[in-house]
Formats: structure tokens, sequence, C-alpha cells
């Protein structure tokens, strides 16, 4: 094995490697990274052990390593199936520009260059085959690889072997038959986005074993989440652009016509912009794909058939102009922004006129396919209207549990927290108009019975002759549409998926019927600023060496005929501004610096950044090298065994450096574990409440469970702040114990 990899890569193979190469020695000298993300190093042990494979990780997670680094220790030849043009030509530039001989097959290759690819597999000078699914069925690859040791089938996009995905490619069935005809050839599965149903159907049909799935967290922290309601979307697009000059972003609209409006308009304002959609030659769709990719221009705007498998990491922002058809699809759109780990910015701009438009389509279709995207526009609604965490909400769909409380990067966890108010008249105004309108309508024409409207809906079904014609007109539209959202999140109204109908629910009848006070908010809730860009919330490193660097990067890129980030990543560039390495080793400690790349592009860098030292008299800065973050629950379970040692709740902040609020919040998740606290007794002295008040808060624990704050708080009628609520909470679980 060892031979053969030093043979594959040739000379510099052996100045890299002089002892048996490890995976860690792999990531290092080729990949330029010192440590795994989660869980990449799991999935390598399992598939080196030859044990069918599959890996649900976010965009941006490192899945494309987990095959890569396998395909570098194995003796024979890798697969790679993605229906992707782009993504093949993407990596294979990437894996190419690290030393890895690697090649793809599809129809964008001239005959010669197909047969050279050819050559290069069949003489097993490359490692790597990137082929999409309908090029791998056909008997001239067939013949290729059978004469061939194929050591592992890697499946990419594996939510397109399922009916239940929302990108069901039927080419990806057969898939199964080159498993049958290649059995020793150990067989990964990839997606981002699935469903725990799909997930099964994927293990399914491939004929996995659960012990073998690998599920990472779908939660991208430096992603900022916000959803807005959307009123004049062009100038809330150039308000938006205004905080991200001269920085990458994709803007997704529902059509043609709106992409090359939207392109028109933002190049008046002199964006550098281009559009992207079918209805364009394949020429000036690739040119525009090309420009966006290799920096030359800043912003796309395109249609849903832009972003797959484009593997450009400095893009800053992604703005739906117009609602996705699902969550799958927005959490794969939203999955494009910020891969080089660098805050980002998603922002959906949402109104009730998209979802109408989109549920047309939807009628057009046949059974089963209809009631499925019915289903998929429901809970893409629902996420938009929702008060919740962002975060949670997407999480929660994919079959993951997310339970802080507030994630502090989304537009709802970033929200000025409202007053809780008596809204038990308007509640029983708007379930009372759904009963007596028939239970036929949905929300906005509610809305406008109680505001009185004389449009031609209300004359047609003689609404105005209904005794709650005109009784709301005390509120706005925009209030009473809040109104109803919290009245579907509290359970008093249900909302059917595909029309959006509302009918009262039992609960809500009872509330009806006993005049049970109902808490609320009659304004939406204010929100915060938003995120800052990426420049603005590095502010550490020096932003005039970063702009000469870059510089450098595009003239080096150029010359190669690759994207920009193909020689560096702009967190590569970023930290050579923030640390000024000025020697081999101190360049070869930046995050993507592998040796071949350094034998490239270093010295050139190295010599920019030494000249700028030299002139400002700024020297090199240490940079001790990366380590593995301290999750979350090695922190929380630290901070619990020092409490339980009796270290104070004050002792604790200054030694962690964090405010009381966190300590409390590791205290939780210590306890939520399965652990104990010794003592509450000076947890409660933390509490300003009298022991009447405490128990009231306690009992509603009893009711509604410790899970979660915001439904204790709103039984509460909002009175209590959330750090007396994170007392108590501790206080409470310890006792349960």
């Amino acid at each position: 094995m060892y031979n053969h990899l030093l043979c594959s890569f040739g000379g510099q193979a052996k100045e890299q490697y002089s002892i048996m190469p490890t995976p860690e020695s792999i990531l290092k000298t080729t990949f330029g990274y010192d440590t795994f993300k989660p869980l990449q190093r799991e999935i390598i042990d399992n598939v080196m052990a030859r044990r069918d494979t599959l890996v649900i990780m976010p965009t941006g997670g490192g899945k494309s390593l987990t095959y890569q680094v396998p395909a570098l220790l194995f003796d024979g030849l890798t697969v790679v199936v993605s229906p992707l043009i782009a993504l093949m030509k993407d990596q294979v530039e990437q894996l190419r520009a690290l030393g890895v001989p690697a090649v793809f097959l599809n129809s964008s290759l001239s005959p010669e260059e197909y047969q050279a690819n050819m050559d290069s597999v069949k003489s097993g000078q490359s490692k790597l085959l990137y082929v999409a699914p309908e090029t791998l069925l056909t008997p001239r690859i067939y013949a290729l690889l059978s004469s061939l040791k194929l050591d592992l089938l890697a499946i990419d996009e594996a939510h397109c072997i399922s009916e239940w995905g929302h990108d069901f490619r039927p080419e990806y069935r057969q898939l199964v038959d080159v498993r049958r005809k290649f059995p020793s050839a150990v067989c990964m599965a990839l997606t981002a986005t699935a469903t725990p149903r799909v997930r099964a159907d994927i293990e399914s049909t491939l004929g996995f074993t659960h012990k073998n799935e690998f599920l990472a967290s779908f939660n991208r922290e430096n992603l900022f989440i916000e959803v807005t309601p959307k009123q004049d979307a062009t100038a809330q697009t150039l308000k938006f652009l205004e905080n991200f000059k001269d920085q990458s972003g994709i803007i997704y609209c529902f059509s043609r016509k709106q992409v090359d409006e939207l392109a028109a308009t933002l190049a008046r304002y002199k964006y550098s912009v281009r559009p992207y959609h079918a209805g364009l030659d394949d020429g000036e769709r690739r040119r525009n794909q090309e420009a966006f990719i290799r920096d030359d221009a800043q912003i796309i705007v395109a249609t849903i058939a832009f972003g797959m498998g484009i593997n450009k990491p400095n893009v800053r922002f992604v703005i739906h102009f117009d609602l996705p058809k699902s969550i799958e699809s927005y959490y794969q759109e939203i999955g494009r922004a910020g891969r080089d780990g660098l805050p980002s910015h998603c922002l959906l701009l949402y109104s009730y006129g998209d979802a109408s438009k989109l549920r047309y389509f939807i009628d057009q279709k046949e059974e089963p396919e209809r009631s499925a995207s019915y289903q998929h526009l429901d809970a893409m609604t629902r996420y938009a209207e929702s008060s919740m965490c962002r975060r949670k909400s997407l999480l929660s769909y994919f079959g993951e549990n997310y339970s802080q409380e507030n994630c502090g990067t989304c537009d709802n966890c970033g929200a000025e927290p409202g007053a809780q108010t008596d809204i038990t008249i308007p509640a029983q105004k708007f379930l009372s108009c759904v009963k007596r309108s028939g239970e036929k309508f949905g929300a906005a024409h509610i809305v406008d019975i109680l505001l009185g409207s004389e449009n031609e809906k209300i004359q047609k079904y003689n609404h105005q002759s209904l005794s709650t014609y005109g009784i709301g007109k005390e509120l706005s539209k925009s209030q009473w549409m809040h109104i109803s959202r919290q009245l579907i999140e509290r359970g008093l109204l249900n909302q059917e998926p595909a029309y959006r109908v509302l009918s009262v629910t039992n609960k809500g009848l009872d509330m009806l019927k006993s005049r049970e006070q109902v808490f609320g908010q009659i304004n939406e809730a204010k929100r915060t600023a938003r995120l800052k860009s990426a420049a603005a919330e590095e502010a550490e490193y020096d932003t005039s060496l970063f702009a000469l660097l870059r510089t450098k990067r595009k003239e080096l890129a150029d010359s190669a005929g690759v994207p920009p980030y193909v020689i560096f990543s702009d967190k590569t560039l970023v930290q050579m501004a923030t640390y000024f390495p000025q020697t081999k080793e101190g360049l070869l400690n930046m995050s993507g610096m592998g040796r071949v790349k350094y034998e490239k592009y270093g010295e050139g860098f190295l010599s920019i950044i030494k000249e700028y030292g030299k002139d400002r008299k700024v020297e090199e800065k240490y940079k001790a090298p990366m380590r593995d973050k301290e999750d979350a629950g090695g922190r929380s379970t630290a901070v619990g065994n020092a409490y339980n040692a009796g270290e104070s709740i004050e002792a604790l902040t200054a030694r962690y450096g964090v405010a009381t609020d966190t300590i409390l919040n590791h205290l939780s998740r210590f306890v939520m574990a399965g652990n104990t606290l010794h003592s509450t007794e000076a947890l409660l002295s933390l509490s300003g409440l009298s022991p009447s008040q405490q128990q009231k808060v306690f009992a509603a624990f009893d009711e509604l469970g410790a899970e979660m704050l915001k439904p204790i708080h709103e039984k509460l009628n909002a009175a209590l702040n959330y750090d007396e609520l994170k007392i108590l909470r501790l206080c409470y679980l310890c006792n349960k114990k």
C-alpha cells in the first residue's frame, strides 16, 4: 500500500512521507490541516475497515475528506459518483493543486481529453475517478473498472437515491447494480440533506446497516439566519447589500424573468453581478458561473438551477428573494454560504403571495408527487412564519434536537423580547371568525373579514354579513397575522398543509367556552442589528495585507486557469494577515497550507508578508497549532465537576472568563446529561424570588417540563426574567433526581 502511494505521488510524495502514511499525516502534509473535524476520523476508520458507510454531514462539514483520505491510503482506485459536472471539475482542480492524481469523465471533455483520462485510470496513475451515475452505468466504463482493483465506491448527493428526497433521480437507483458487480469495494453514501425517512430509504436501497451511519450535526454555527417579511424586495436587497461591499454572494429567485430584472437592477447600481438560469444559452451560463467562481463577478442572481456542486468557500451571503419549495432545498442553498467557516448571512424574504404561487404550480402535478410537494411547502411556510429559534426549527426537521435557549445567530433569537400582554379578546375574535366562516379559509381572508374589507372574495362568499365582519379594525393586518401565527403555535388553531385552511382545535373551542386568558404579543418583536460582515468580524487581521495577498492569489489563479480558492481559501489568507508568518515553518502552520501548496506558492506569499512587515516593522506572531474545539459537553462536564468539588459560581465565572449566565447554561447541560449537583443552596441564594414565587415556577416546570424556558416564561405572563428561570430550573432538575 505504502509503495503504491509513493508511486502515485511521484517524487513529492517521497519527500512528504518518511514513514508509513496515516490519516493524520495525509491530512497535514497534503491538505494542510492540523486536526480532523467532528466525525471525520471515525468515518475514515470505518471505511478503512471496509465497512459500508452512510455519511450525513452538512455543507462545509468536510464530507469530501472522508473519502479522499481513504483514497490515498487504499492500494486501488476510488470512484466518486456525482450528478454534477461542476463539482467534478472543481474537486479535481483542487486535488491536483494539492498534488493528488485525480481525473473526471463526463460530457464536458473533448474525445481526446476523455481518452487521456481513461488511460490515466487504466495505467494506475490516478487515485480518484469522478463520474456521473449515467456514465458509470455504461459498458465502456464497466469494462475499464473490471480490469482494475476498485477499493472504494463513494456516492455523493446520495439523497438522489430516495423517492422521498427533494431531488430524486431514477439513475441513482441503478447504482445498486454497480455495487453487485464490484462486491469487494467498500461503499460510501454521502449527503448534506436527508430526513430520517430519506436516510432509511438510502440504507435500505444500498443494503447498509444502521451501525455504520454517521450523522453529524446539521448546525452551521457561522451562519446568521434571518427571515423577514417581503415588502419592497428589490429595495430590501439593495439595503442588505450595503453591508457586503466587494464580497461574494448568491441571490435565488423563483423565475427566470425575476433573475434578469434583478441582475439588471443591481448592475445599474454598479454591483459586479451576473444572471444564471436555464433560459440562457449554455455558453453564457457557463461563462457567468466561471466569472463568479473566479471572483471576476461578486454576485450571481440565479434560479435554483445554480449552485449544486459549487465549492466556492468565500460566499459571504445567500439571499432568497422568493420562497424555496422545501426546507431541504432551503438548507442546501444557505449551505453554500460560509463554507470556509467565516461568518456569513442568510436572508429569506417571505410573503404569503410566494406561497400561493408555489401552491398553484403544485396543483398542476399528479399524485403522489402533489401530496409530497404540499408537505414540503407546508413545512417551509411553518418555518418562515415561526417565532421559534431558526436553528431549532431547522435541526428538528432533520431529526436533531437543539437544546440551547438562544442560538444568538438568528433573527428570532436576536429579537428584543416583546412585552407579553392579554390578547384574550383578539384571540376570541379570530377564533370566532374562523368558526363562523365555515373553517374553509386561510389567515389572510379571516383578517380581511375582521378588518371589514370590501374585496371581491368577501363579496363572493357574502362574508360582509357575518357578525365578525369589521370587528377587528383596532388592529392592523400585520398585527392580526402575527396573532394568527401565535394561535397556531399554541395549538388553538390548526392549519391544513395544502391550502393553509384554518380550523379551530378542541383546545381552541375550550378556550372560547371557558374564556380562559391568553397572553401573547400584539406586535412582532423588534429585530436587533444583524451580523457584521466577515471582514468586520475578523477584527484582528490586517486588511491592507489581506488585499495584497488576495491580489497575488488572483494573479496565480488566472495564470493557472483555476478559481482563486483552489490556490488558497480566504481563511488561509486571513490567518496570514493575522500572524504575519515569515518562515517556512510559520507559513506551514496556516490552515490549508500543505507541503505541495507551499512548494508551489509559499515563497511568493512569504515575500509579500516579509516586505509588508519590514516597511511597518511588524514581526511574526506566534500561532499555536490548531486543536479540536472543546465541545460544549466537555466544558459542561468540567464546570459541573468543579462545582461539585466546592467551587462557587463566582469562582467559575472568573476561571473561565465568562458571564454567570454561561456557567448556569453549562450546569444545566451537566444535569440534563444525567449528572447531579451536590448542593443547590448556593444556587437558590442567587434567586431574588420569595419561596411562594419559586413554588409557582416549580409548578410550571411540573406542567410543561424543563427542557425549554420560553413556554415557562409565557405561562408566567413574562413576569420573570430568564436568569431567574435558569437558576430555578437547575434547582428543579436536581431535586427531581
